[in-house]
């Protein structure tokens, strides 16, 4: 869906939300529940969480993370490197 003549750039981007509807959607969504005098600290333990067990799930995500973020790096970089060494010169301008 690239780029439309009027300058639309689709259907897609009709419903995505930007940052000030994302930041005015939670402050709503805090303001409420400080209406309610809810806490996260509340909300985290109704789930059955803890703080620790919280940071034990952080922890193991970057750990799982980490190496296949890299993979892709030491596969992508050097595709990018030789397409971009073997791009005709003036082609990107």
């Amino acid at each position: 869906m690239g780029n439309q003549a009027d300058g639309s750039r689709g259907h897609v981007a009709e419903h995505a939300f930007n940052g000030d509807q994302i930041r005015a959607c939670v402050g709503t969504i805090g303001a409420v529940l400080s209406v309610f005098d809810i806490s996260a600290i509340e909300v985290v333990k109704e789930m059955g969480l803890t703080p620790e067990a919280i940071r034990g799930l952080i922890s193991r995500a970057f750990e799982w993370a980490l190496p296949h973020f890299i993979l892709g790096a030491m596969v992508i970089i050097p595709i990018w490197l030789i397409i971009y060494l073997l791009r005709p010169p003036g082609l990107g301008k």
